[in-house]
């Protein structure tokens, strides 16, 4: 079977929704209890790993084991399986552990699925609230406690009525703070915080922007097809393939993309 077969992308797309399905019984356990077991990864700063991210992860690898044992994986705690198939899952058990250690439901679990490059089929999942986000294959669907809708992001407007997101303040380093501050000064609304909650907005038809810095792949290729599968465009700052990491932008259309560009390499 090639990638375009109608089987194949169905028995994928099963096996992301399983996955997600995994997660998300490993996760909501734990998700706002008081003594959850939690590392610092980062010496001189703060980047948690909890039993919930471990949790989540091993029980996606382990329908993976069993549904596509042939499939590569990369994650972001137990790192990288070399595959036979040609196709590679991208999937981050908790992007937004911050969030999620705060209690607040702005974290996500995201899969990816590319064939070595851009991906071809991603998912923004959000247990607490029951939002699943999914894109690629030609479909973009918002599942929500049994209704299903087709994504579809916002039409162009000027950039001084668009809405922007990003996680963090500080946006990277001094140069790309400075480059992002001048889009945020253009915009009308800028809000931080939101971990993968921002892209799914984005292909939610809510916002028009998300711009980050600093990013794995395993934080960008879920995202990237939810957002191209909802209408949008995802790059890195430059234009240019963004599926390795690095700085993104996610944008509604390629107007808002193109003015959000422009002041970011001004």
């Amino acid at each position: 079977m090639t990638l375009s077969d109608p089987a194949l992308q169905s028995d994928l797309r099963d096996c992301a929704h399983a996955m997600a399905d995994a997660a998300r019984a490993a996760i909501l356990p734990l998700f706002r209890s008081i003594d959850l077991d939690t590392e610092n990864k980062l010496e001189g700063g703060f980047d948690p790993v909890t039993a919930a991210d471990r949790a989540a992860e091993a029980a996606m690898r382990a329908v993976l084991a069993e549904r596509r044992p042939d499939d590569g994986i990369l994650g972001e705690e137990e790192g990288a399986v070399e595959g036979t198939s040609g196709l590679t899952w991208v999937i981050d058990p908790i992007d937004g552990t911050r969030a999620f250690l705060a209690g607040a439901p702005t974290w996500g679990v995201l899969i990816a699925l590319n064939a070595g490059e851009a991906p071809l089929f991603g998912m923004i999942d959000q247990p607490w609230t029951d939002e699943r986000f999914v894109g690629g294959f030609g479909r973009s669907d918002f599942l929500y406690r049994g209704f299903v809708r087709p994504l579809g992001t916002r039409a162009a407007r000027p950039l001084d009525e668009a809405v922007l997101l990003t996680t963090f303040p500080e946006v990277g380093t001094d140069a790309d703070r400075a480059a992002f501050e001048r889009v945020r000064d253009a915009a009308r609304l800028t809000r931080y915080g939101l971990d993968c909650y921002g892209y799914a907005l984005v292909a939610l038809g809510q916002v028009d922007l998300v711009i980050e810095a600093g990013l794995a792949p395993y934080d960008i290729q879920g995202p990237q097809a939810v957002v191209e599968g909802a209408g949008g465009v995802v790059t890195n700052w430059e234009g240019g393939p963004v599926h390795a990491g690095g700085r993104a932008i996610a944008a509604a259309n390629a107007e808002i993309h193109a003015a959000a560009l422009e002041l970011l390499n001004r």
